[in-house]
């Protein structure tokens, strides 16, 4: 088993820089890849962007490339997204999630197989 925790939402401002963390344990392990979706009222999961194990491959929606930057940090077993420019249509749950391998699921839900428990974000005017 592994666990997911994300942190780091709350209610911020149109056009702040919020950073979520997602911190793993249990069975971690740093070969997984780790995703990281957000579901808004009414709407589907939607990815968000994904990162490799050895963090040199990073894929980002189209929504949120140039604003959004994914990393991770292999001593702490914890990825970070760093959100810039929010607008409020970014405002969702955010989830993290991973998976030990990279393939075409990586942007579908389906191709996860554990699951932090969400942090909100909403972006106000």
């Amino acid at each position: 088993q592994v666990q997911l925790v994300e942190s780091g939402g709350g209610l911020v401002q149109a056009g702040g820089s919020p950073r979520l963390s997602c911190s793993a344990s249990g069975r971690t392990s740093n070969s997984y890849t780790v995703g990281w979706f957000r579901q808004a009222p009414g709407q589907v999961r939607e990815f968000v962007a994904a990162i490799s194990s050895s963090g040199g491959i990073i894929d980002y929606a189209d929504s949120v490339k140039g604003r959004f930057a994914l990393s991770r940090d292999w001593a702490k077993i914890t990825s970070y997204l760093q959100m810039n420019s929010l607008k409020p249509e970014d405002t969702a749950v955010y989830c993290c999630a991973v998976t030990p391998i990279w393939d075409g699921n990586r942007r579908s839900p389906i191709g996860y197989g554990y699951w932090g428990q969400g942090t909100q974000v909403t972006v106000s005017t």
